[in-house]
This record gives C-alpha cells, sequence and structure tokens, in this order.
C-alpha cells in the first residue's frame, strides 16, 4: 500500500513545494484563492477574516445560505454537526464541512475529538477512481524512555495536521476559516450535550483531579458539568485564535508548541518538541472492494478497523456472516500487520485468528455529503475518554493518550459510489470493539441504496450513514443510531 506522507517543514508551517495538481485557481466564499496561498495559511499570512455575525458560518456576511437541498451531515454530537450542515448552506463543500465538523468536535466533545486528538478519514468526490485516505491517528509524544518517565504519556496531537492535509486536496475555502466556527463555540459556550454528559460522568474523579481540567469541567459543588450546563473554554479559543492568526503549525513549531513542550512535566505528557516537529499524517490509497457494479472504499491499515469492516461486509452479502467477525478480522490483522491488505481482502481468506484485542478505548464518527457529489467520512479518537485527563496549561487542550500504553480503537468508515460518477453511501462507527462490524453490518443495506440497519445491529456499535436512494445522489437521507446522541441533517 503506497502511503504519502506529508513532510515535517510543510506540516510544520515552511512554505512546501505543491504538485503541480495542486496549483490550480480554487474558489472560496470571497474570492479567487490559489492552493499555494493556502501554505500561507500555516505561517499566519492571509488572515484577514472578519469575525461573524453567524457564529457557525465560515463565510461572509453577505453570503446567503442556499435554498433547498444543500447536502446531509450525521454526526455523534447535534451541535457540531449544525454548525457543519451550516458550511454547506453557504456554499461550503464536503471537506470544508468536515474540518470545520472536526474542529467543532474539539469545543462540543473533548472527550472524544480534542486538538489533542487523531483520527483517519476518506474523502471522494466524482472523477475520483477511489477517493483517498487521510491517516493521522495518536501517534507517540516522546521516546520510550522519556514515556517511561512520564506520568500520564500524551500523543501528538494530529487532528490539525490531518484535516488540514484532508482540506488541502478537497477544501474550497482558506483552511483557517474552518476554524470559526470552533473558535465562536469556545468563546460564547455550549450547552453540554448529553453524550459528553455521560462521558464526564463516566471519568468524574480521576478528570477533577486535574486543576485545569476541573476548572473547565467541574462544577462548583465540585461535581462535573450535567448536560445542559454551560460549557465556556475561553483559552482553548485563544488557542484556537491563536492558530488563525499565525498558522495552525504554530501547534507544531511556533508558540503554541512551546507552550506543550513546556508544560509537559506538569502534565506528565513527556511531549517533545522533535516529536511535534516531525510527527506527520500521510495520504493513502484507501482498500477497495468492488461489488455489483458499485465502488466500496474504505479506510486501510493502520486505521484497520475499515480492514475489519471490509472483511464482515463481503461475508454478510454472501451469508457468511459471523458475530464479531470484524473485530477477530483485526486482531487476525494485528498480529502480523506486515501483510498487504488489499492482497488478503482480494484473496478472499482473510484469518481470523490472533491476540485477542482487549478492551478498546473510544472514539467518534461523522460523514458529509455536498451537493455536488463529494463525500468524507472520518473516525476521530483520544485513545481513551478524555485522553490522559489533564489539559495542557494555558492552551485549554485536552490531551490525547500515547498509544504506548493503550491500543488503537476500530476506526472505520467506507464510502460507496458508482465508478467515478455518483456517490450512493458513507457510512461510519464507533462503539468500542463493536465499531467495525456494526459499519458493516449497516453498510450491506446501504450500499444497495435501502435504510441500513441501524439498530441494534450490535450491543455496542453506534453507526452515522448518509444514503441516497435514488442511485444518483440527488435524494439523500441521514441516519444516526437512535441509542446515541447524534444527529443526522436531513434526517430519514
Amino acid at each position: 500500500m503506497r502511503h504519502t506522507k506529508l513532510s515535517p517543514t510543510h506540516a510544520a508551517g515552511a512554505l512546501p513545494v505543491l504538485r503541480p495538481v495542486f496549483s490550480a485557481i480554487r474558489h472560496s466564499g470571497r474570492q479567487i484563492v490559489m492552493a499555494g496561498a493556502i501554505s500561507g495559511l500555516l505561517t499566519g499570512c492571509g488572515n484577514s477574516a472578519k469575525i461573524l455575525s453567524d457564529p457557525l458560518s465560515i463565510f461572509s456576511a453577505g453570503h446567503e445560505k442556499s435554498q433547498g437541498y444543500v447536502g446531509t451531515v450525521v454526526a455523534d454530537e447535534p451541535i457540531a454537526a449544525l454548525a457543519a450542515h451550516d458550511v454547506l448552506a453557504r456554499g461550503g463543500n464536503a471537506a470544508d464541512a468536515a474540518a470545520a465538523l472536526g474542529f467543532a468536535l474539539s469545543v462540543t466533545l473533548p472527550s472524544r475529538a480534542s486538538l489533542g486528538s487523531g483520527g483517519a478519514c476518506l474523502a471522494w468526490k466524482p472523477g475520483d477512481r477511489a477517493g483517498k485516505a487521510y491517516l493521522f491517528l495518536p501517534a507517540k509524544g516522546s521516546d520510550t524512555s522519556t514515556s517511561a518517565d512520564a506520568d500520564r504519556p500524551a500523543s501528538v496531537p494530529m487532528l490539525t495536521r490531518g484535516l488540514f492535509l484532508m482540506h488541502l486536496h478537497y477544501g474550497s475555502v482558506e483552511f483557517s476559516d474552518t476554524l470559526r466556527p470552533a473558535l465562536q463555540l469556545a468563546s460564547d459556550g455550549v450547552s453540554v450535550g448529553s453524550l459528553l454528559a455521560a462521558d464526564l460522568a463516566e471519568v468524574q474523579a480521576p478528570l477533577l483531579a486535574d486543576k485545569e481540567a476541573r476548572l473547565i469541567f467541574g462544577r462548583p459543588d465540585g461535581s462535573v458539568l450535567q448536560a445542559g450546563d454551560l460549557l465556556r473554554q475561553r483559552r482553548l479559543a485563544g488557542t484556537i485564535q491563536r492558530m488563525r492568526s499565525a498558522g495552525p503549525g504554530d501547534l507544531y513549531t511556533g508558540a503554541l508548541a512551546r507552550l506543550l513542550v513546556d508544560n509537559a512535566p506538569a502534565s506528565g505528557s513527556g511531549l517533545t518538541s522533535a516529536a511535534l516537529r516531525t510527527t506527520v499524517p500521510s495520504e493513502a490509497m484507501p482498500l477497495t472492494l468492488r461489488i455489483d457494479g458499485r465502488d466500496i472504499s474504505f479506510l486501510p491499515p493502520p486505521a484497520d478497523g475499515g480492514f475489519g469492516m471490509a472483511v464482515a461486509y463481503r461475508a454478510d452479502i454472501s451469508g457468511h456472516a459471523a458475530p464479531d467477525l470484524a473485530r477477530d478480522a483485526v486482531a487476525a490483522w494485528r498480529s502480523n500487520p506486515q501483510q498487504d491488505a488489499q492482497k488478503l481482502l482480494n484473496s478472499g481468506t482473510v484469518p481470523t485468528s490472533g491476540t485477542p484485542l482487549g478492551n478498546l478505548p473510544a472514539s467518534t464518527s461523522f460523514a458529509v455529503y455536498d451537493r455536488k457529489g463529494g463525500a468524507v467520512a472520518c473516525a476521530l479518537t483520544m485513545d481513551n475518554l478524555f485522553g490522559t485527563g489533564r489539559i495542557a496549561g494555558s492552551s485549554g487542550i485536552v490531551l490525547g493518550a500515547s498509544p504506548l500504553r493503550r491500543p488503537l480503537p476500530l476506526l472505520s468508515a467506507a464510502i460507496v459510489h458508482d465508478d467515478k460518477s455518483s456517490f450512493r453511501a458513507a457510512v461510519t462507527a464507533s462503539g468500542q470493539n463493536q465499531a467495525a462490524d456494526a459499519a458493516a453490518i449497516a453498510l450491506v443495506p446501504a450500499a444497495a441504496g435501502k435504510e441500513p440497519k441501524i439498530s441494534p445491529a450490535t450491543p455496542d456499535g453506534r453507526v452515522n450513514a448518509i444514503v441516497c436512494s435514488d442511485g444518483k445522489g440527488s435524494r439523500c437521507g441521514g441516519w444516526t443510531d437512535p441509542r446515541g446522541a447524534g444527529y443526522a441533517i436531513p434526517a430519514n
């Protein structure tokens, strides 16, 4: 499998040498922007946009919302989903909305998707053969010896770099603008949703043991915030504003990076400047299956929930499904990760015996489809609820947990399309050990343009799905597991 990495200098904020394909002119909500100018966003250039009267919009105040169908959004958290749908309503594409959604989740669902998190995304648009996968999984923030001295080893904050790389290839507005909804939500505050409230209750004691976390997530009576309480994160808003003005690269090589490293002893994170500077996301070809004239793209390893999902999906449609088949396929894969996943998938004989995965950490997922036929499907994780459970000083960032001590979750996502022309469906899932199996079960009807089996596909898996029933990408609805707290716009 070919993986193309974003170079450390590119990701850190130096002006990159762009391939010719990226030199095409692209349209933003206000002006025509050369893709080469996107690199300036990482060094702080080209960020003169005004704060909007509409807090969730990334476009100018004079850019009116479109009427009629503008696209579909499904996510585990309603406020972030609404922010993404507003991006679509104002003319943004799926990559713009997905980036805005990911950053909004860092405010509304920091238990699973803070700026300290990682993840993986699939992106596709008409004309693509299989689309692209963008892998920015949690990575160790220091070497083994240093982490042994760290009380709570943290992962490198990969969300920003990963969404930047995806947006660089598929987005249509300035990347800094995708941070606007998150900035406004962090500054003004948001109502605590039911999923975040449940996560807070789950880890109340260890989370409130951290002074900075207590200031953000604690009540005056010593308990954690409850559903409906106001969550305001002004220090995080300052960090997001810094990223907008100085460029996202500041988080890896600038003042924000120095803050994270200087805070490492206090937070026990073990984060080093070398890790922040050199750990970069990668672009890869998705795993693919072609069945009944439909092409299906899956997240590839190391986002191996996609591999398990593909194995289980093929077994499901052939009538050979078994409980937890996707989970077991991933266990076998992780026992020998040097195998060629695509060749193994093509062979039709996938081993399903390996070291048991144990209890896997939490994650969250979402998908976006736009009116022009583009789609993005992502899964994000802190590699533990609230990651390390600590805040990186005055940055307001909840630190993700290092994979040195915890296994990665089953990040699962797939996009279905007909050859290079029409989008058919996108399916993502969370739910610890059953995420990939739940996604595979939902994908069987979704790929055929039918209502997906959302609940109760598995006891723990939580699916988000977009399905276009007409096969032309014009009649599309969203589904999210009714047992969860998700939101689909529009819903069927």
